[in-house]
């Protein structure tokens, strides 16, 4: 068996008994090498160290050798082996390798595989109560299907249970952790729910409800909103799907789940991705407000009233190309963002005229905005995530009002470690300077801007090639053309991401 790593803790080994798409894990250290947080090793040191053998200081001082104990060298025109290092985005597997994951890295790590790919999912909040910390977790979440066939697509309820610790080697385990018991070697139960879609599912966004809005109770509809491909807006109550999942022998009310509540047809056949819900009186379906962005450039707001949904049919107007993604403000009800394919970033408010942005990044990448995520904590911070690869920071207090002159605006921050598209971005819950973004080049990563560079790590990067940006905290690879990434926000520090191959959860040592 053949193994490569990537810095000290992710591994590939050429096993045709292993799942080709195990993931593995990585964190950058940060601090000396005997602190858990050190600095990156160097990938080609264990190749010159002393693996403990005396020699002779003789031998060294040009003394005679015996030939029987130590034969002379002879020359050959072999090379030496090449560094065992995987950079996720750079190298690729052979056809004998796989990833394996280094479980040291994470504090839980799960897989979850699917019968479509489901490319857009949603966290759905629950009753078993926020800040959980105790293992086993359970988790829930809303996802929509890509399937070959339109009509074999679905809208999907998954409830995750027994989410395990990761198991860990017996050297690891102290017998006086308090923990252990939660600590153990069993498979998760993953049970789901579904409905029809007509059409292949682009975006999919729950009802948002803060930590002091329960769980509607059954009465009350949780909605969830379904881009479909063939122009579409369909929302959906999935209270009736969750509830079935947590009772046994729940009759599933087939009216009120096989049929969307409403369909917004405010984009005719136009396809769209962007989408976001805002809602100032939590599970109250009459403060209800959802985005939808289309190909066309065109973004429509669609309301709700006592009497059901309201579609406003005059769309907002100022993107020249594809609207990719948007974004309520966290603080000003009347505010959102959208992001493009025209590499611009826009402010509306829906109470100005003639449905034209008030402010704007005319030129936010050098490519595609692909998505936005605004700061829930730090309300003029935006993440931006572009087609090359980029990951920006925006302060949108130097964003500059329509009509107005001015330099255009620079980020705060720049990442560029990526080495494909940003599929997914989206800033911590609660904590203000940490955020995950996912992209095309089959990684999660973890950041904190928080970080200051080291000065020991100053110039440090990843085979002589990829800078290592300081503020990187971990690295999570092995799915297959991740889509989306989303924190949970009931179990700190929980990630859950999709690919092409399923679902991963995880929780790492760095956060």
């Amino acid at each position: 068996m053949s193994k490569r790593s990537v810095t000290e803790v992710q591994t590939v080994s050429s096993s045709d008994s292993r799942d080709p798409k195990k993931p593995f894990g990585s964190h950058p250290k940060r601090n000396d090498a005997d602190d858990e947080m050190g600095e990156f090793e160097d990938g080609w040191e264990d190749e010159y160290e002393s693996d403990g053998e005396v020699v002779d200081e003789e031998a060294e001082d040009g003394m005679d050798v015996d030939e029987e104990v130590l034969p002379p060298i002879e020359e050959t025109e072999e090379q030496p082996p090449a560094a065992d290092v995987f950079i996720p985005g750079l190298h690729k597997l052979g056809e004998d390798e796989v990833l394996e994951a280094d479980e040291s890295s994470y504090i839980m790590r799960h897989e979850m595989g699917v019968d479509w790919p489901c490319l857009s999912f949603d966290v759905l909040r629950d009753n078993l109560g926020d800040e959980r910390q105790r293992y086993p977790a359970t988790a829930y979440i809303v996802a929509g299907s890509q399937a070959p066939a339109g009509q074999s697509n679905q809208i999907s309820v998954f409830k995750m249970s027994s989410l395990h610790k990761t198991q860990r080697n017996a050297e690891e385990s102290d017998s006086d952790d308090e923990d252990d018991d939660e600590v153990v070697d069993e498979d998760p139960v993953v049970e789901t729910r579904s409905v029809p879609h007509i059409g292949g599912v682009n975006r999919i966004r729950a009802q948002p409800l803060s930590p002091s809005t329960p769980l509607p109770p059954v009465s009350q509809p949780y909605y969830v909103a379904s881009w479909a491909e063939t122009g579409k807006v369909h929302i959906w109550d999935v209270r009736p799907l969750i509830e079935a999942l947590d009772t046994p022998g729940y009759s599933l009310p087939k009216q009120r789940v096989s049929t969307p509540a409403f369909t917004i047809t405010s984009h005719g056949r136009a396809e769209g991705f962007a989408m976001d819900w805002a809602s100032s009186g939590g599970a109250n379906p009459s403060a209800l407000r959802i985005l939808t962005g289309d190909v066309h450039s065109k973004i429509y707001l669609t309301t709700t009233t006592t009497s059901g949904f309201n579609m406003l049919t005059q769309p907002f107007v100022s993107h020249t190309s594809s609207v990719e993604d948007l974004q309520w403000s966290p603080t000003e009800a009347t505010v959102f963002a959208s992001c493009s394919a025209d590499q611009s970033i826009q402010i509306w408010d829906v109470r100005s005229k003639g449905r034209k942005s008030v402010a704007g990044i005319d030129q936010a990448h050098p490519s595609d905005v692909n998505v936005i995520s605004w700061n829930r904590s730090t309300a003029y911070l935006l993440l931006s995530g572009g087609d090359e690869g980029g990951i920006n920071v925006w302060d949108l207090r130097n964003v500059k009002k329509r009509g107005t002159t001015g330099t255009e605006p620079t980020p705060v921050a720049a990442l560029n470690f990526h080495r494909a598209p940003i599929t997914s971005i989206e800033w911590h819950p609660t904590d203000e300077s940490s955020f995950a973004a996912s992209g095309a080049d089959d990684t999660v990563t973890l950041w904190d801007l928080a970080l200051e560079a080291d000065t020991e790590q100053e110039g440090v990067t990843m085979n002589g090639d990829v800078p290592v940006p300081p503020q990187l905290l971990f690295q999570h690879a092995g799915q297959k053309e991740i889509k989306e990434v989303h924190w949970h926000p009931q179990i700190p520090g929980t990630v859950i991401s999709t690919g092409y191959d399923g679902f991963n959860v995880f929780k790492t040592i760095s956060i």
